[in-house]
């Protein structure tokens, strides 16, 4: 992935493999590949070029499947079908979950558009999937801003059912303050956005305030956290001092936890 201070909203990222140390003694996620990003904001003005490269960098990794964590859209998705069209040709599985964007302009028009493509919503909800021959979890919640839009986020129901399952989890959420659910279910990786990494400096030291992680690679107990910069812009189309990022995360077990 290129890196650069300023970036604008055209900006082409490349995928970036990133190692994800795992504590504990099960194996069952060791060496798995996740494509993770977040943060699209796809709007009128998101250049079809850039939609194009990120379809061309998730189907030319390696990964067993793609993750988004939410904030897909930032306008009704009725005058952005043509751009939403583009993301059909992505050939991986692809999970996503919700951010307060795609709630404010429509999830329900967005799971629309986004299942009929083959995607699977994770809100409030969980598949079962396997790697090594092992089965494992892969769970998600919606934003948390559901409870303003009459969306009921069940997060005891669904935590008490990852608990009963006892498999290790990977679990979605928008934004990274949502780490205390991950932590209550005892989950290996916590995947998250929102944040943009500030997007524009000095604005990182506002997010810092509200969120308690700004970008990147964190630990809490034994859950590892990784929080996506995220592929696009909102409000000013562009970046300063937070580059846009495509995650490949490749998870490797029997790792020490970091507080």
């Amino acid at each position: 992935m290129k890196s650069s201070i300023f970036e604008t909203s055209n900006f082409k990222p490349k995928a970036k493999e990133i190692a994800v140390g795992l504590k504990g003694e099960n194996t069952t996620l060791n060496g798995l590949k996740i494509l993770h990003i977040s943060d699209l904001h796809i709007d009128k003005s998101t250049p079809f070029e850039s939609l194009n490269n990120l379809v061309a960098v998730i189907n030319q990794s390696d990964a067993q499947f793609v993750v988004i964590t939410g904030d897909i859209i930032d306008i009704k998705t009725s005058n952005i079908e043509d751009k939403l069209n583009v993301l059909k040709n992505i050939k991986k599985q692809s999970f996503y979950i919700s951010g307060n964007h795609d709630l404010f302009y429509g999830l329900n028009s967005l799971k629309n558009r986004l299942n009929s493509f083959g995607f699977i919503c994770l809100d409030n909800d969980f598949v079962i999937l396997s790697h090594n021959h092992q089965r494992f979890c892969l769970a998600g919640l919606s934003d948390r801003f559901s409870k303003f839009f009459n969306i009921k986020r069940k997060e005891k129901v669904l935590i008490d059912t990852i608990n009963q399952l006892a498999l290790p989890t990977v679990f979605l959420a928008h934004q990274p303050k949502d780490i205390e659910f991950a932590l209550q279910c005892k989950a290996s990786l916590f995947l998250c956005g929102h944040t943009h990494g500030g997007q524009i400096f000095p604005f990182h030291l506002l997010v810092k305030l509200v969120q308690p992680y700004l970008s990147g690679l964190h630990y809490k107990n034994s859950t590892a956290i990784y929080v996506n910069k995220g592929v696009g812009t909102w409000g000013i189309g562009y970046r300063f001092f937070a580059s846009s990022e495509i995650a490949l995360l490749k998870l490797v077990t029997n790792e020490k936890s970091v507080e």
